[in-house]
């Protein structure tokens, strides 16, 4: 008995990352982010938010009015990292064997031969995808969760890495459909870049043509791979787990809404978390990087009621008020 105890305390004993490994590890992410800054001037937090999502294995969708920057943060990400994307713009038109793929029958060989749709890549731009319809949107659910794609009967994984950025105009934008809240919910984050400031303005009328042209990558996609292993490896201790689902569980039960986080969102959060807690070369994760993520992975998850609709709250700041509200587990530090 003496022994069981002992092997199941050993396992709760996760090895921590090394402090070289880790701060190396931050030294890069915060390479890739610098990079993608050379286009994407003053806009530090969203950038980041991006290349964390794909560290974490996750989805990202930026919402926003046209000409803030969406198309332009992902394809200076595609550029910084070498790997292949694909670009899906669309319509209403869009069929769901656009972005799957589909089969074609070769008369010479009497087979059929899979032709890829454009989600057989590493990073995906799902370009205005609320203008697409219901059943092209649905195509991606798969694509999405399970990380494969599945076309008359046979199973086709993607390749690491690889990550869905969708962007999406207001819903009140003319020709927009709502994206029903399965989609939404597989988002691990969702932001807004927003007008920029005047000086950061600037310099894009000044530089930004030429940043577009200059801007190379500083990644491959294996080095991409190696970091993800890295983040899916930094520890988090019983107690900031513990604090990240009372945060979710917060949501679930909160008088203003509806519908709160799903486990899905306390996992995101983790991941998330974890992901945020290396890029400040850390190998382990705090209470303040979960209380950091949680607006950004937990607010689109949301369903306000119709009281705090009707008041116009905003999800995100409704977020942090919750975690305000959670209390901080005493003397966590992250450390096993």
């Amino acid at each position: 008995m003496m022994e069981k105890i002992v092997h199941l305390e050993h396992e709760d004993q996760q090895t921590l990352m090394p402090e070289a490994e880790a701060a190396s590890a931050g030294r890069r992410i915060a390479e890739i982010v610098a990079n993608i800054e050379t286009v994407i001037r003053g806009k530090h937090e969203q950038v980041e938010l991006t290349v964390l999502c794909l560290l974490a294995e996750g989805h990202a969708l930026i919402e926003d009015i046209p000409g803030v920057g969406k198309t332009s943060l992902v394809n200076a990400l595609s550029k910084t990292v070498a790997c292949d994307t694909k670009r899906i713009q669309f319509t209403p038109d869009v069929m769901p064997s656009d972005v799957s793929g589909f089969s074609v029958y070769n008369q010479k060989s009497g087979e059929f031969e899979f032709r890829p749709g454009a989600a057989m890549s590493n990073i995906v731009l799902a370009d205005e995808i609320n203008r697409a319809s219901a059943k092209t949107q649905s195509a991606l659910l798969e694509i999405m969760e399970e990380r494969q794609v599945t076309v008359d009967g046979h199973t086709y994984p993607l390749r690491p890495p690889f990550m869905v950025l969708a962007t999406q105009n207001p819903i009140d934008s003319l020709g927009t459909y709502q994206l029903p809240e399965a989609q939404i919910d597989r988002f691990m984050v969702k932001f807004s870049l927003g007008y920029p400031d005047f000086s950061d303005e600037v310099e894009v009328l000044l530089s930004g043509r030429q940043a577009k042209r200059e801007i190379r990558s500083v990644v491959t996609a294996g080095q991409v791979n190696e970091l993800i292993e890295r983040c899916s490896s930094v520890f988090i201790s019983r107690a900031v787990a513990g604090y990240i689902v009372r945060i979710a569980e917060a949501t679930r039960t909160h008088g203003d809404t509806r519908l709160g986080a799903s486990p899905r969102g306390s996992i995101a959060l983790a991941a998330m978390s974890r992901a945020y807690a290396l890029s400040r070369g850390r190998g382990y994760v705090l209470p303040d990087d979960a209380k950091t993520m949680a607006p950004y992975v937990l607010a689109h998850r949301l369903i306000l009621s119709q009281k705090a609709r009707s008041e116009k709250m905003d999800p995100q700041d409704l977020v942090k008020s919750i975690v305000g509200q959670v209390p901080v587990p005493v003397g966590a530090d992250g450390r096993p």
